[in-house]
């Protein structure tokens, strides 16, 4: 069993399908069906079971399957430690991004960041600022951005802050609101939570919700097109020219606004790596990267 085979179990753990699987890691489906042979003749049992379904591991193969992921951190810690003895910014940075950071902010910061350590790589998994949360509790990033009011309790850096929008083509008016056309995207539960409320507050009856996306940027666009409003936070909608926008309230008459944190543990810090990248975000303006 080497490193690999571990990252074959945990995969197809979480995807519970080889073609998907095969595809994650860039390996062709019979290799990657070889190499669960492999493992079952060294474990000597069956560790998975194929149906029209995909794949269900049986009671050994579930064991193995979540042990796979403490074994691969410990395999990661070990090689961080290892590059970090020889005291210099080397390695592989494992960071998690929320979708907007990863679409306006990371390509400018991690070229500049590779200007002053190119030997450094990294490992960049995005998702709503909820996944990254789960990611930096369970220790598979060092590094996550991401948006919202979380109950972190360990090391967390303040990068900026934006308002909460709505955004039309046409003049807003706000005693209309709830029978104008809405264009809702799909976005993590906290901001959800915090225009509902906002929403509650302030209108009797349902938002009139026409269209509905799966991204932030559809979104965008569609409002750029005229078919209808939508409340987002105001950097997503930044670029959009002739747009009339209002900055949402709440019953204090204060702006809405949502924070976007830099999270990693302080145990990370002992590397190198890490804690280079960490002194390089809190020392530069991320407002004026685009």
């Amino acid at each position: 069993m080497d490193e690999r085979d571990w990252m074959v179990l945990q995969t197809l753990y979480q995807e519970k399908n080889i073609t998907n699987t095969a595809k994650i890691l860039h390996i062709s489906q019979p290799a990657l069906t070889n190499r669960l042979k492999t493992m079952e003749n060294y474990f000597g049992v069956k560790i998975v079971n194929r149906n029209w379904r995909g794949v269900e591991f049986t009671p050994q193969g579930e064991y193995l399957a979540k042990n796979a992921h403490e074994l691969l951190l410990r395999i990661q810690k070990m090689k961080e430690t290892v590059l970090n003895m020889e005291k210099k910014i080397s390695g592989t940075l494992r960071l998690g991004v929320s979708t907007f950071f990863t679409d306006y902010k990371l390509p400018g910061l991690l070229k500049l960041f590779k200007d002053q350590y190119p030997d450094v790589e990294f490992k960049v998994t995005t998702g709503s600022s909820n996944d990254i949360a789960h990611l930096m509790y369970n220790h598979d990033v060092h590094v996550g951005f991401l948006k919202g009011e979380y109950g972190w309790k360990d090391q967390k850096k303040f990068l900026f802050e934006e308002s909460i929008c709505i955004a039309s083509k046409e003049e807003i008016d706000m005693n209309r609101l709830p029978s104008l056309p809405r264009i809702d995207y799909e976005t993590d539960p906290l901001l959800k939570a915090v225009i509902d409320n906002w929403w509650a507050e302030n209108y009797s009856q349902p938002p009139l919700v026409s269209i509905n996306v799966d991204k932030a940027d559809t979104c965008k666009k569609m409002v750029g097109y005229g078919l209808g409003y939508a409340i987002m936070p105001s950097m997503n909608i930044d670029d959009l020219v002739h747009i009339n926008k209002i900055e949402i309230k709440n019953k204090e008459g204060e702006k809405i606004i949502r924070k976007t944190w830099m999270f990693y543990h302080e145990e990370s810090l002992e590397f190198n790596v890490v804690k280079a990248f960490v002194e390089f975000v809190e020392g530069i303006d991320l407002q004026s990267i685009t």
